[in-house]
């Protein structure tokens, strides 16, 4: 992995910046439902209904996505096929299609574009929007992100649900409350409430290690993440200690960007079989460094670290 040149986020330091004029933000995240997954069962009625998982099926392959059916067994994005597998008998594995995601992407992007130029992507099936000073002069973001929904359905035939709230952190939190297709909003008055009740690995920002070690220290929900002191924070978790503290509080000051700049490029593969010697190992590397410094040629981008990640397989550790 490549990091580029960039800035880190800025540090939330408010419930949400009001706009130019004083008023209170509006920020809508919307997320598309089991994205690649959904386009597989709406262009193959035969996947309809059924348990299906978008990624390779052999030994070593990865699930990129899950249906609702499949994550009923606890298949879910990033899980190893076999156990997904071992999960779900009767899941099915179809070959992903990213051209036709990215095709799909566009056209919501379209549909998001009629309502504000405010769009901060996240990947191919979520994105930030500000509507605060929305395009169509709309008052109540609750009725920008219905209607959106409705046409991202009327014209693409898949469904998205949506959270809406003063800041970027508390819409991602609120765009999980009613999933799938449907939507939620976190006012200011809500939000402390929300989130003190809220488990830690449940926060944007926080994954299962961070979690353990703030189980570990005591740390469970958001109001005991609330209770810990800025120098506490730090201790334990360095500079992301003040992200925490604020977050904590429902606090969340940074901008929708559209010109949010990548601050990494990566690219990666799983072999079918280990590659033990040098040369292999060489000669499977150069197509995976041209790819990522292709990238970086047409993005104009300029890194200043590099990252090689090596997995081994359990038996094969010497």
């Amino acid at each position: 992995m490549l990091d580029t040149e960039q800035s880190r986020p800025q540090i939330p330091t408010s419930s949400g910046a009001p706009s130019k004029e004083g008023r209170q933000r509006k920020v809508i995240h919307v997320d598309m439902d089991a994205f690649y997954a959904s386009v597989e069962q709406r262009d193959n009625p035969d996947l309809r209904g059924k348990p299906i998982a978008v990624g390779g099926s052999r030994e070593r392959g990865v699930v990129a996505a899950a249906s609702y059916e499949a994550r009923r067994f606890g298949v879910h994005s990033a899980m190893p096929s076999v156990t997904a597998k071992r999960l779900c008998a009767d899941l099915v594995f179809v070959k992903p299609r990213f051209e036709v995601y990215k095709e799909i992407s566009l056209q919501i992007r379209a549909i998001f574009a009629e309502y504000t130029p405010l769009i901060e992507p996240l990947s191919l099936d979520e994105a930030y929007l500000d509507v605060t000073e929305n395009l169509r002069g709309i008052e109540y973001a609750t009725q920008i992100a219905k209607e959106i929904r409705a046409r991202i359905w009327d014209e693409t035939r898949l469904t998205a649900s949506a959270g809406i709230s003063p800041n970027k952190f508390l819409s991602k939190m609120a765009s999980d409350q009613n999933k799938p297709n449907g939507q939620f909003v976190i006012t200011p008055e809500m939000a402390p409430a929300f989130v003190e009740g809220l488990r830690v690995g449940k926060f944007h920002g926080i994954g299962k290690k961070t979690e353990e070690k703030m189980n570990r220290l005591g740390i469970f929900k958001g109001l005991d993440l609330k209770a810990a002191s800025m120098e506490f924070l730090h201790q334990h978790f360095g500079k992301a200690g003040s992200y925490y503290y604020w977050i904590s509080r429902g606090i969340d000051e940074r901008p929708v960007r559209p010109d949010r700049i990548r601050k990494s490029v990566g690219a990666e593969n799983t072999f079918e079989s280990d590659l033990s010697s040098y040369g292999e190992m060489k000669k499977a590397l150069a197509p995976i460094i041209d790819k990522v410094w292709n990238y970086c040629l047409r993005a104009d981008l300029r890194g200043r670290t590099v990252t090689l990640k090596v997995k081994f397989s359990s038996d094969n550790r010497n």
